[in-house]
């Protein structure tokens, strides 16, 4: 987290690049690379990195390609640790299982692609979420409550007279190594950030939905930011997607940029 921290200070910049890369939405004229994906992203990288403080790869856009998008994926990511080492990387698997299964899901993320964290399902619990806490200088990031429509039929549920979503979050807190956690908490969600604060004041929350879900910047960091700092948010489509053109990078870079200043601003004032 120190080196996170340093960098969010540096670069006055709480943002990370979503790297959903969907090949039937870059350019056209990239998909006469020898890999389209990694070229895609190896720009948007090259682009974006002065204003960004992490990446976050969409492993589904990867998988979906088998073989190739599985090397596409490990491309990217040797990138970011060969380049960019002090660039935080989040790999958004969402995974969610058991004992060993989980232990080889970690293994995969954090030994084989060396990605500093992965994101996790909490349904099945404590022995789903404990194998990935168990790597050291590794982050595992919970989903908590997350920014889609769907999130309301459950997440938001009272069980016992509190809502699901707050007991995730207190109970995974007396989880081994809990200190390595961070949390998802989408950004058209911002109104529960206040408590979610309360309940875990000193971990990083993961926050996608600002952008093209409508999530309020505003609201985020007023509502979330910690004396560390501890927000990461996410934009994904609006920054890579802005122009289908050959000018694709340099547009993220505006876009990248935008948000940067943004935050810088709201940073400032809050703090």
């Amino acid at each position: 987290m120190k080196q996170l921290i340093e960098q969010i200070k540096a670069k006055q910049s709480l943002l990370c690049v979503g790297l959903d890369t969907d090949i039937t939405k870059i350019p056209r004229h990239l998909l006469a690379e020898e890999d389209p994906l990694f070229a895609f992203n190896k720009a948007i990288i090259e682009a974006t990195h002065p204003f960004a403080v992490a990446y976050k790869p969409n492993i589904a856009f990867y998988e979906a390609h088998g073989e190739k998008g599985w090397r596409s994926l490990k491309k990217t990511i040797d990138y970011l640790n060969t380049f960019y080492p002090e660039i935080f990387t989040i790999a958004d698997a969402k995974r969610g299982d058991i004992g060993n299964t989980a232990t080889m899901y970690a293994k995969a993320f954090f030994e084989d692609m060396q990605f500093d964290s992965v994101t996790v399902a909490p349904y099945m619990g404590r022995d789903s979420v404990e194998p990935f806490l168990a790597f050291e200088n590794k982050s595992t990031i919970l989903l908590a409550l997350t920014s889609n429509e769907g999130a309301f039929d459950f997440q938001t549920q009272e069980i016992e007279g509190e809502a699901l979503y707050k007991k995730v979050l207190r109970t995974s807190l007396s989880w081994k190594n809990s200190q390595q956690l961070m949390y998802v908490v989408g950004a058209t969600k911002a109104e529960y950030l206040k408590e979610i604060r309360q309940i875990a004041p000193n971990h990083f929350l993961l926050v996608p939905g600002v952008g093209a879900q409508g999530g309020s910047l505003e609201e985020v960091c007023r509502y979330g930011l910690n004396d560390q700092y501890g927000l990461l948010i996410n934009s994904s489509r609006g920054i890579i997607y802005a122009s289908k053109g050959e000018d694709f990078a340099t547009v993220a870079a505006e876009k990248a940029q935008e948000l940067q200043e943004e935050m810088k601003k709201l940073m400032t004032n809050i703090y």
